[in-house]
């Protein structure tokens, strides 16, 4: 809608559908917006696509992101992380290679005013729980989170009425009886949680539900030691988050997808990048860290 002409590459999915269900449903809503002669989809990526591509997003069905793929892409192209400078997993893209070409790639600020994205994370703490049987009002709730999600998490949980505490690392928890552990660690800084770790933590609050946002738990040791309920039953893919911001409908979703563009946009058109504004240049701050 902005006049970009796009190539979507879609997948087959258990969790969201077959590629012929994207494709219709993509299709219809280009013709109602009136922009369906700008968007070509297939299920594998054309090699004359990439010579041509100003912005390559860091998305599912595109990852990961190898030397050959950005081999092929023009030095002006833009790889567009569509999350926050700190999220990024190694295994998305090659980082040596991007290096090599001068390939430039451009990190979201999802706290930004116009993206508000992780204002969101507080109601996916409170679905996320409600689904597992929780009652927030009046629990409480012990977080274990050790990055930037914690204020928002906590903010959301608290307005529905719980009570949080919050610690930065396991062996910090200090909340006895809490009715639930939701965790949210760094999975990139963080073990996942072993069975000594998750039997302290089960020690302080017997029965609780364990709900795991982000952050890996070793869900054979859970069954082992925990009492409680565990939640989802089935567990994410390793690093990645147990619940996703799509499970809130299409509001968080199209403005992420919005801002991860916006930033790449800046980025690609050479623009002056200003510290806490939409876009952070990737490379030379994790190079710094």
């Amino acid at each position: 809608m902005a006049g970009a002409r796009v190539h979507a590459i879609g997948r087959d999915t258990a969790r969201h559908g077959s590629f012929q269900d994207a494709v219709e449903s993509t299709t219809a809503l280009a013709e109602a917006a009136g922009v369906a002669d700008r968007i070509t989809i297939s299920r594998t990526i054309p090699p004359d696509l990439l010579a041509e591509c100003d912005i390559l997003t860091n998305s599912g069905h595109l990852r990961p992101i190898t030397a050959d793929t950005i081999s092929q892409l023009p030095e002006r192209a833009v790889i567009a992380l569509m999350f926050e400078a700190w999220e990024f997993r190694e295994s998305d893209l090659d980082l040596a290679a991007c290096r090599r070409r001068g390939i430039r790639i451009a990190a979201v600020n999802e706290r930004h005013p116009d993206v508000a994205v992780f204002p969101f994370l507080g109601t996916l703490a409170e679905h996320m729980l409600t689904d597992a049987g929780l009652v927030i009002r009046g629990a409480r709730i012990q977080l274990l989170c050790d990055n930037p999600f914690a204020p928002f998490i906590e903010r959301g949980l608290r307005q529905a009425g719980a009570f949080v505490e919050t610690a930065a690392r396991p062996a910090a928890a200090r909340m006895s009886d809490s009715d639930a552990i939701l965790v949210a660690l760094d999975p990139s800084r963080n073990a996942e949680l072993d069975e000594e770790t998750l039997g302290r933590l089960g020690a302080l609050s017997p029965g609780a539900l364990l709900a795991q946002f982000w952050g890996d738990i070793d869900r054979e040791a859970a069954d082992r030691v925990w009492s409680g309920a565990i939640w989802p039953r089935v567990t994410s893919r390793r690093g990645h988050m147990a619940v996703l911001l799509s499970d809130l409908g299409h509001e968080p979703i199209v403005r992420l997808q919005a801002g991860g563009l916006r930033a790449a946009e800046l980025v690609a058109r050479g623009k002056p990048l200003s510290e806490g504004g939409v876009a952070e240049l990737f490379l030379e701050s994790h190079t710094a860290a």
